[in-house]
């Protein structure tokens, strides 16, 4: 019988799977079932999760796996067959968003979405520039994976791609600074003899700390971008479905249309779903010469999960949910400023919620070693969450969308507790 402890379970990954992956905490959580906002361990505790986008709906949401047990049990094929089920989602996702986004096109993952967004903007665009944030994370295919700072040392942003600051300050300032260094970049590219393809980020800067203020700052740089003739990718991974509350994307905040938006992860609650939307004269060059296949994307299976996932979101008004739950938890845990040093500022929108800790007020110098002593006090105290950031020292907090008042309460305190602790 295999070895079920949890050093013969660490030991069995290492022999089986070797040193590329990586575990959350220095105590690994070991959960076997999931409900709600809750993971439960083999003795049956709760732990809350307050990270896991994935599941926006919550873990094991009963409609989805109707959904996806319905559709299995009669018919799975491709996209190279007719089908109903990816024109009505089609129709149905397209509906949420601006009439300029005409087509979607749907795959598995998100990291699959950004890498056929940057080659749709090439072939539209005829260049190759690829703008990124400084610490981006896009996906972990070659073309993405050397965009995307934030996955290591070892990573080596690829030639054609410039690392701007992150629209960090929250001020009127905001976005003139994110579109001069844009325009910096741009004429980096030209310089060098390389024609801008593609502004590509996510809406909510997750990796880069999460930077959401104020609503409206990404209006500049969107228009540097189309000036130099590139297309503005709005990767909405993170920051889609609802979970900023006050728009069903992130985008939509800044009062943009962008040329291509992708999704990934929440689109199915954890079924392996993603795609994008595109205007369609964007996607016209890339349609002309080249023929997309995916296997397993826009599949009947997963098409019927992604609805599902939208019936709830919709029909639940777990939007509005975001918004006000989200509020709630911002002022609960900026109040905990008022009696822990280490306790910066709580920002973000929605469901999508950074609080940054600082070694000292006065520099905003960060607390990095602090807030992994932090993360791991709260999992030893049932509550699941990371840090992000280039110098890992804010709380990233995105629970599912389900989250309700009390399970914020719980959060806060037990953070309190942790914070009093060290």
């Amino acid at each position: 019988m295999p070895d079920t402890s949890t050093a013969g379970l660490l030991a069995r990954r290492a022999r089986l799977l070797g040193p590329a992956y990586r575990l959350f905490y220095e105590e690994p959580f070991h959960p076997v079932r999931g409900e709600g906002v809750w993971l439960y361990d083999a003795a049956g505790t709760p732990w809350l999760d307050a990270y896991n986008n994935v599941v926006p709906l919550g873990h094991a949401r009963p409609e989805v796996v109707e959904a996806i047990a319905r559709q299995a049990s009669v018919l799975n094929t491709h996209t190279r067959y007719l089908h109903e089920g990816i024109l009505d989602y089609a129709e149905r996702l397209l509906a949420t968003m601006p009439p300029e986004l005409g087509h979607a096109t749907f795959t598995c993952t998100g990291s699959e979405a950004n890498d056929l967004a940057m080659r749709i903007a090439t072939a539209h665009t005829g260049g190759t520039g690829l703008i990124v944030t400084r610490f981006a994370y896009h996906g972990v295919t070659s073309a993405l994976a050397c965009a995307s700072p934030s996955l290591g040392q070892y990573v080596r942003i690829g030639d054609h791609v410039r690392l701007v600051d992150a629209p960090a300050g929250g001020d009127a300032d905001t976005g003139r600074r994110f579109a001069d260094g844009v325009r910096a970049a741009i004429a980096d590219l030209q310089a060098c003899g390389i024609k801008p393809a593609a502004l590509l980020v996510d809406t909510v800067f997750s990796s880069d700390g999460v930077f959401t203020a104020p609503a409206g700052f990404l209006h500049e740089a969107v228009e540097a971008i189309h000036e130099a003739g590139g297309v503005f990718i709005a990767d909405e991974v993170q920051p889609g479905f609802g979970r900023t509350g006050e728009a069903f994307w992130g985008f939509q905040r800044h009062g943009v249309v962008p040329d291509i938006v992708t999704m990934g992860k929440p689109m199915g609650n954890g079924h392996p779903v993603a795609g994008l939307a595109v205007r369609p004269p964007v996607m016209e060059a890339f349609g002309r010469a080249s023929r997309y296949f995916n296997t397993f994307g826009g599949n009947p299976v997963s098409m019927a999960a992604a609805s599902a996932v939208l019936d709830v979101i919709q029909h639940n008004g777990l939007q509005a949910n975001a918004l006000q739950v989200g509020n709630y938890l911002r002022e609960r845990l900026a109040a905990l400023g008022e009696r822990h040093a280490i306790v910066g500022e709580a920002r973000g929108a929605g469901l999508f919620v950074g609080l940054e800790l600082m070694a000292d007020r006065s520099t905003r110098a960060p607390a990095t070693a602090l807030a992994a002593k932090v993360v791991n006090g709260l999992r030893q105290r049932q509550v699941l969450l990371s840090a992000t950031g280039p110098d890992a020292n804010v709380l990233k907090i995105r629970p599912p969308l389900v989250f309700q008042r009390e399970h914020a309460d719980f959060l806060v305190e037990r953070l309190d507790e942790v914070l009093r602790a060290l």
